[in-house]
C-alpha cells in the first residue's frame, strides 16, 4: 500500500535512507551521505504533502517524493517539454532488505499514474551517474537522459537528468 507520509514516519524514513546509503557505499556508489537526505528535507516534503511511503505488513519500507517544485540547478537542462505542469521526483528509496522485489517499480508507477491522472506533461528526475542500477531502472521505464547537474555537497561526480513525457 502507498500512502501519504506523516510525521511519525520520519525516524523510519531516515533509517531507510541510512541503510540505502550504507548499501550503496558497499557497492562503490557514493550517492548519499551524512548531509543528504536529512530530517529537514523530509520535514519540508511533509509540509508540502509531497512525500509518500510504501507500507508492507504494517511497516514503512520505502518512499518517494514528487512535486512541481523545480530545483534551480535544473534550469541548465534542455528538457523535452516546456516548464509547465511537470513533476519532479526525488528521494526514491527502498530499504535494502526489500530491494529487487518490485517496490521501487510500484513507487514509480504510483508517481507516473499521479502525473497522468493530473494531466502533467512529464516527470523529471536526476540520478547519480555512478549508480548503474538506477540508470538501468530509469532507462527501462522510458526516461530519456538529457544532461548533467552537480550537487557539490553530495559528490564531485555528476547526476544525470532524465525526463519521461506523459502521454
Amino acid at each position: 500500500m502507498i500512502r501519504r507520509a506523516v510525521e511519525t514516519d520520519l525516524p523510519t524514513l531516515l533509517e531507510i535512507t541510512d541503510a540505502c546509503s550504507a548499501d550503496m557505499k558497499k557497492r562503490g556508489v557514493f550517492q548519499w551521505n551524512e548531509t543528504y537526505p536529512n530530517t529537514a528535507i523530509f520535514k519540508k516534503d511533509l509540509e508540502e504533502e509531497a512525500l509518500y511511503v510504501f507500507v508492507f505488513e504494517n511497516a514503512v519500507i520505502g518512499c518517494i517524493m514528487f512535486s512541481e517544485e523545480k530545483d534551480a540547478l535544473y534550469n541548465q537542462i534542455q528538457w523535452l517539454t516546456p516548464d509547465e505542469k511537470n513533476l519532479y521526483v526525488h528521494r526514491l528509496a527502498v530499504h535494502p532488505q526489500y530491494q529487487k522485489q518490485g517496490v521501487g517499480r510500484k513507487l514509480m508507477d504510483f508517481a507516473e499514474d499521479y502525473a497522468k491522472k493530473n494531466q502533467y506533461r512529464s516527470l523529471r528526475l536526476d540520478t547519480f551517474s555512478k549508480n548503474p542500477r538506477n540508470l538501468r531502472f530509469y532507462k527501462a521505464r522510458g526516461y530519456t537522459k538529457l544532461g548533467d547537474v552537480y550537487f557539490v555537497k553530495q559528490s564531485k561526480d555528476p547526476f544525470h537528468s532524465f525526463e519521461k513525457v506523459i502521454k
